[in-house]
């Protein structure tokens, strides 16, 4: 026998011996790790609303199909005409649980809000962030992401205001942890209320995008406004954000130290830096929690050029006890019924803050071979009654409630992955 000979003969004998095998066998049955049954999918990213099974395998959506037969899953999870969404990205929250005075385990969200993506909004700095990374994403289920803070401790000392000492604003060190982690850090972090920086102007907001720059790669800030110190400093603030920079607390209704109004809207007008920022591709990011949402603000911001692009929660351990409620799917429900359809609330908490965080290829969509991130959710109709942190009360019509989340083609809960392991 010559040597192609030889050489066929061993590609044939190692394809019958592979066709014979227990692994191929298990392959060739296209056997999904978990298939949801009955789900009313609602997926924006591609205008897709209607009845279809999910399959999931390897951690990605496998299939996505009107009809899948329940014997190609190993786990069958039945949605019951439920309504079922890419999973829900917070892009505003507070998961670093022992390292900052604020943060909630991430894994203890998702019964509140169906999350399976959280952002890290400014927990560490550079400082600590190392600890976050190692000790805390390293251990969660949820997929985290991170805003690193300009302030090198983060948010270690709350509620002592970080940045009265404008030293702890650490360009260098900041772009460093930027750069170093870029596979999951998505920028800076600034805080800009008054309570925060006391008489520093600008100047925290101007090391922030400085350490963007210097880190590259898109760096982007997430600006946290509401009480700024002068009516003035608000609209050169918004001057200064870039494209793609996100306003967070966007409808904060918080007062400066001196109790006067002097967030984007003004005496019921939207500020004309608002709505340039807009315009030019800053991202408007709710961001609820527990002093920061506004219906007095919202209201006439949205009415006059400038809805919200991304709906976040912030939540953390002091917002999550407010009568607010800044869980995701709660503050959904709140624009939800303030007009907006049922697809842009979610396009809203699954595609839009995927497109912020640009690190995980088709993030927030069920399109075939994204991450197997499925969030299923109740609509309840019937009356609803909705504070924000002012204490101005809507009435409602329906609202959002968690019913099951999946990471990674795992669900949380039932039906139980053996061995059980996420990534």
């Amino acid at each position: 026998m010559d040597k192609n000979g030889r050489r066929n003969f061993l590609r044939a004998s190692a394809a019958l011996a592979l066709a014979g095998s227990p692994i191929r066998s298990a392959f060739s049955q296209e056997k999904f790790d978990l298939l949801i049954k009955n789900a009313d999918v609602l997926d924006p990213s591609q205008n897709l609303r209607g009845r279809r099974d999910i399959g999931i395998r390897f951690g990605r959506i496998a299939a996505l199909e009107r009809e899948i037969s329940a014997e190609r899953g190993l786990r069958v999870l039945d949605a019951g005409g439920r309504l079922t969404t890419p999973g829900l990205i917070d892009l505003h929250a507070h998961v670093y649980p022992y390292g900052s005075a604020i943060g909630i385990p991430a894994d203890e969200l998702p019964p509140y809000q169906a999350t399976t993506t959280a952002v890290s909004a400014g927990d560490a700095g550079a400082n600590n962030f190392a600890a976050f990374r190692r000790h805390v994403a390293g251990h969660s289920r949820t997929r985290l992401y991170a805003f690193v803070h300009i302030a090198n401790m983060g948010l270690a000392g709350f509620p002592v205001p970080e940045l009265f000492n404008i030293g702890y604003a650490d360009v260098g060190v900041a772009a460093r942890a930027v750069a170093e982690n870029a596979d999951m850090v998505i920028g800076v972090k600034v805080r800009m209320s008054e309570n925060v920086v006391d008489k520093h102007g600008l100047e925290p907001l101007k090391r922030a995008l400085a350490a963007c720059e210097a880190a590259g790669g898109g760096a982007k800030v997430m600006c946290h406004i509401g009480g700024v110190q002068t009516r003035e400093l608000m609209s050169q603030i918004l001057d200064m954000l870039r494209p793609g920079d996100v306003l967070t607390h966007a409808y904060s209704g918080a007062p400066n130290n001196a109790g006067q109004g002097t967030n984007i809207v003004q005496d019921g007008k939207l500020l004309p830096a608002a709505l340039a920022a807009k315009r030019r591709g800053v991202v408007f990011d709710v961001g609820h929690g527990g002093g920061s949402f506004d219906y007095t603000m919202a209201e006439p911001a949205i009415a006059q050029g400038a809805p919200p692009d991304t709906i976040s929660s912030d939540i953390h351990v002091f917002s999550g006890n407010t009568p607010g409620m800044p869980y995701l799917t709660w503050v959904m429900s709140k624009f939800l019924n303030l007009g907006f359809t049922l697809e842009q609330v979610v396009a809203m908490a699954t595609v839009n803050p995927a497109r912020v965080i640009g690190r995980l290829p088709k993030l927030g969509t069920l399109e075939l071979g994204a991450p197997g991130d499925v969030s299923i959710l109740e609509l309840v109709e019937g009356p609803v009654r909705f504070v924000d942190t002012r204490k101005n009360e809507r009435q409602g019509k329906a609202h959002l409630r968690p019913y099951q989340t999946v990471v990674a083609g795992v669900s949380f809960g039932r039906p139980y992955n053996a061995p059980f392991s996420v990534r």
